[in-house]
C-alpha cells in the first residue's frame, strides 16, 4: 500500500476517534435540556450518560475479538450504520427512558466502531509507526472529550438538544462514506475459534456490576436488587477467571497481568478516570445546576480543564526522548492530585479555573502515551484483543467511575443534609440527596421546600469538597501503583526475567 493510500485509509479512523467522544459528552451537556423538555427521575436522567458508557465499555472486548475474526472494515461500517440509526431515532424520541435506551444502543455502536478502528489501524501500520498512530488515536479521543462540551453546548443553547444528534449522525455518515471509498485493510487471519463464553461472562459481569452501581444512590446498598446484582457480578467474575485459566485460547490471557509493564499500562486509564474523565461529567452539571450557568458558559469554564489536551500530550511524547513514559505518567498523576486538592478549597472564579487547569495538565501527560504503550505490548495478531482490552478498561472504567462518583456524591449529600437537618423526613432527605447527586438544585429545593437555600448550598459544598478529597486520594494511590509497575527498577527487572525464553 502506498503512503498516500494509507493516509487516506486512516482519515475515517481518526475522525471516528474524534467523533465518538462527542456522543459521550453529548449525553452530559444535553441532560438538563432533556430533563426540562421530557422530565424524568434522577436515575432516568443519569442513564442518558451511564447507559451509553455501560454498553460502550461492556461490549468493547467482544467487539475487538469480532474485528480480529470477521474483519475490521466490515465491523467499522456496521458500527457507523448503527450509530447513524440510533442518532436519528433519538432525534424524534418523546420519552427520557426511550432516549436512554437508544443511548445504550448508541454505546454498542460506539464499541463496534472504536474496536474496528483500532484493529484497522494496527493492520495499516507497523513498528514505531504503529505506536505513533495509536498515540495519535488516543490524543484525538482526548481532544473529542475535551472540546466536545463546547460544541454540544453551543448546539443545545442556540438550537435544540435534538440538533446535537442530527449533527452526530451527519459526522458518522461522513466517516462512513469516506471509509467506503478509501478504507482498505487486509483480510482477517482466522486461527482458532473466538472465546465467546469468556466474552459473554466478562460482559455480563461488567454490566451487572455497573447497573448495581447505578441503582445504588436511589435504592441503597442493602436493597435486595442491588445486593443481588453485586453478588451475581462477583459470581460471574469468579467463573470468568476460572474459565480463562482453563481455556487454551481465552479472550483474556491472565498471565499478562504478571508482567509489571502491561499491568501498569492498564492502571493508567483507571487513574485518569478519577482525576479527569469524571470531572468532564460532574463539572458541567455542577456549573449549570448549582451556579446557574447556561450550556455555553459552563462549557467555556470547562475549557480550563480540557484545553491542556490540545498541547500537553504532544509535549509528553517529546519528553519520552529524555524520560521514561512511566515517570512522565506518574508526574502527571501527582500534578492532577494536587489540582484536585486545590479545587476542593477554591471558592473564587480565578482559583477554580487555575485548579482545573492544573488538573487538565496533569491528566494530559499520560493521556497521549497510553494507547501506544498498550498496543506495543502484544504481537499484531492480538492487536484487536489488546486494543479491545485496553479500551474496555478505559471506557468501562469511566462508566464505573462515573456511577461510583455519583453514588458517593449522593451519599455525602445525604450525610451532610442529615447532620444539618436532624429529625427531617427521611424520604425528603433521600430525594434531595439524589437530586444533589446530579447537581440539580431546583429539584432538591422542591424536595425540601421549607429549608433555607443557604443551608442546602452549604451542605452541598461540604459534600463536594469531600468528593474532591476522595478523588485526590484515589489519584495518589494509582500514581503509587503506576510508579511501582512502570518505573520501579525492581519491577522492570522482574519483567525482563519473565520475558527470557
Amino acid at each position: 500500500m502506498t503512503r498516500s493510500a494509507r493516509l487516506l485509509a486512516t482519515v475515517p479512523l481518526f475522525f471516528a476517534a474524534l467523533m465518538l467522544p462527542l456522543s459521550f459528552t453529548g449525553g452530559v451537556m444535553t441532560t438538563p435540556a432533556i430533563g426540562h423538555a421530557l422530565g424524568g427521575s434522577p436515575l432516568a436522567l443519569m442513564w442518558l450518560t451511564n447507559g451509553f458508557m455501560l454498553s460502550f465499555g461492556g461490549c468493547l472486548l467482544g467487539a475487538g475479538v469480532v474485528a480480529d475474526k470477521l474483519g475490521s472494515r466490515r465491523l467499522f461500517f456496521s458500527g457507523l450504520l448503527l450509530f447513524v440509526g440510533s442518532c436519528g431515532l433519538i432525534g424524534v424520541a418523546q420519552s427520557t427512558w426511550v432516549v436512554g435506551g437508544l443511548r445504550t444502543l448508541q454505546g454498542l455502536a460506539a464499541a463496534l466502531t472504536l474496536a474496528a478502528a483500532a484493529t484497522a489501524l494496527a493492520q495499516l501500520y507497523e513498528g514505531a509507526a504503529r505506536t505513533r498512530a495509536f498515540s495519535l488515536l488516543g490524543t484525538l479521543f482526548g481532544l473529542g472529550l475535551a472540546f466536545g462540551p463546547l460544541l454540544i453546548g453551543v448546539l443545545t443553547q442556540h438550537g435544540s438538544w435534538r440538533w446535537v444528534y442530527v449533527v452526530l449522525a451527519l459526522m458518522a455518515g461522513l466517516s462512513l462514506l469516506w471509509a467506503l471509498r478509501f478504507l482498505v485493510v487486509a483480510s482477517p487471519v482466522v486461527t482458532e475459534r473466538a472465546d465467546w463464553r469468556g466474552i459473554t461472562l466478562f460482559t455480563a459481569a461488567l454490566m451487572l456490576f455497573s447497573v448495581a452501581l447505578l441503582l445504588l444512590p436511589e435504592q441503597g446498598i442493602f436493597a435486595w436488587p442491588v445486593a443481588m446484582l453485586f453478588a451475581l457480578s462477583l459470581l460471574l467474575a469468579v467463573v470468568f477467571v476460572r474459565h480463562c485459566q482453563r481455556h487454551p485460547a481465552p479472550v483474556f490471557q491472565l498471565q499478562l497481568l504478571r508482567q509489571p509493564r502491561f499491568a501498569g499500562v492498564l492502571v493508567l486509564p483507571v487513574a485518569t478516570c478519577y482525576c479527569y474523565v469524571v470531572l468532564l461529567i460532574v463539572m458541567p452539571l455542577h456549573f449549570m445546576g448549582m451556579q446557574g450557568m447556561d450550556e455555553i458558559d459552563s462549557a467555556l469554564w470547562l475549557l480550563a480543564l480540557t484545553s491542556p489536551m490540545l498541547v500537553v500530550p504532544m509535549l509528553a511524547a517529546l519528553l519520552t526522548r529524555w524520560f521514561s513514559a512511566g515517570g512522565i505518567a506518574v508526574v502527571g498523576l501527582l500534578l492532577a492530585a494536587l489540582g484536585l486538592l486545590g479545587l476542593s478549597f477554591a471558592v473564587a472564579g480565578p482559583l477554580v479555573l487555575f485548579a482545573m487547569f492544573v488538573i487538565g495538565c496533569g491528566a494530559a501527560l499520560p493521556w497521549g502515551l497510553m494507547d501506544g504503550l498498550a498496543v506495543s505490548a502484544v504481537p499484531l495478531s492480538q492487536a484487536g484483543m489488546a486494543a479491545g482490552l485496553f479500551n474496555t478498561v478505559r471506557v468501562a472504567g469511566e462508566g464505573i467511575a462515573l456511577a461510583l462518583v455519583v453514588a458517593l456524591l449522593v451519599a455525602l449529600n445525604h450525610l451532610t443534609l442529615s447532620h444539618a437537618l436532624p429529625g427531617s423526613d427521611p424520604q425528603a432527605l433521600s430525594a434531595a440527596a439524589n437530586w444533589l447527586g446530579s447537581s440539580n438544585l431546583a429539584q432538591a429545593r422542591l424536595a425540601l421546600p421549607e429549608v433555607d437555600l443557604s443551608l442546602i448550598l452549604s451542605s452541598y459544598q461540604q459534600a463536594w469538597q469531600g468528593l474532591l478529597w476522595l478523588l485526590a486520594a484515589i489519584t495518589l494511590f494509582t500514581a503509587a501503583v503506576v510508579w511501582q509497575l512502570l518505573v520501579n527498577k525492581n519491577a522492570t527487572a522482574v519483567e525482563q526475567v519473565q520475558q527470557v525464553p
